[in-house]
């Protein structure tokens, strides 16, 4: 087998273009994904992992530069654009959003500019957001490494790692290891899950993974369907409620309508759109109506918004 190297660097046109440092972590670190890590090297750098693809990415004053580890570069570049959804070299979907009747909005889209849905794997994202109950990002990204380094698959060697990432480069990392599938979730005892941080989350994973083990081909027809459809069917899960099948859909489907309600977006709703006392549901249904269908683009400006200002 040849020795494994990284790519030459490429460009990965975005539009608009990402520059400050606050967006592009809100975008890589804020909530939507959970395997992708700042590296401590003096350009903009970071490193994530989804499926079995690594992917490095830098960011400068002028462009998004990529590499990526001994995959074809034609497969990565296809990928890349997948995954970075609307804005990839597509025209910008800020103009469907109705900013210019919704000052609040307005400001939101002004002050993350760059700011887009990324399109992850979906049985990743679901099983993401199964660990995300109650707990903040860093926890929700322990658990995820946990079982990635527990139970999936080495992507490099330990010599490779040596090789790739030495001392000199200043670079940090985690463990280079894919998630485990669905599958591979299947064999796992409980009890095992638990060891991983997962706490009452791990009975919710067992026993979703043995419901699409007796299952085939389930969370591939979900993600295929309707929005409403593909929901009710994620809500039927063990641990899905409705906010989780929303960040599911919208994160690892890319429905766009989906209109995912956490506290930050409560305390949005209620302090920008005078939704005082509105249930989850209620704010969720006004948010599809009054942002269109793409409410959930709309809901992650609002999100990043909501978290810069409150904890200032």
């Amino acid at each position: 087998m040849p020795a494994l190297s990284w790519s030459g660097w490429q460009p990965l046109p975005l539009d608009p273009p990402l520059r400050d440092p606050a967006i592009i972590a809100e975008l890589l670190d804020g909530g939507q994904s959970f395997r992708w890590w700042r590296l401590t090297a003096p350009a903009e750098t970071w490193l994530g992992i989804w499926n079995s693809r690594i992917v490095q990415l830098e960011f400068s004053t002028d462009e998004t530069r990529w590499r990526t580890l001994s995959n074809p570069a034609k497969t990565a570049e296809r990928d890349l654009q997948r995954y970075f959804g609307s804005g990839a070299g597509e025209a910008n979907p800020i103009d469907s959003l109705p900013w210019r009747s919704d000052p609040h909005l307005a400001r939101c889209l002004s002050e993350f500019p760059g700011l887009r849905i990324l399109r992850q794997p979906f049985g990743e994202t679901l099983l993401a957001f199964l660990c995300s109950a109650t707990k903040q990002i860093v926890q929700i990204k322990q658990m995820l490494a946990l079982l990635a380094e527990r139970h999936g698959a080495a992507l490099i060697t330990p010599v490779e790692r040596e090789a790739l990432f030495s001392p000199s480069t200043g670079l940090s990392f985690p463990a280079l290891h894919r998630l485990p599938t669905w599958a591979e979730l299947a064999q796992v005892p409980e009890a095992e899950l638990r060891a991983c941080l997962l706490g009452f989350r791990a009975r919710y994973i067992h026993q979703t993974a043995q419901f699409l083990a007796a299952h085939p081909g389930w969370l591939e027809e979900t993600e295929q369907l309707p929005y409403p459809e593909a929901k009710v069917r994620l809500c039927s899960l063990p641990g899905v409620g409705e906010k989780v099948a929303d960040c599911v859909l919208l994160f690892g489907a890319g429905r766009l309508e989906a209109f995912p309600v956490d506290v930050w977006i409560l305390k949005a709703m209620t302090a920008h759109y005078g939704l005082d006392d509105w249930k989850p549901a209620q704010v969720a249904h006004f948010g599809r109506v009054h942002f269109g269908a793409l409410a959930g683009l709309a809901q992650q400006y609002l999100f990043a918004y909501e978290r810069r200002h409150r904890r200032r």
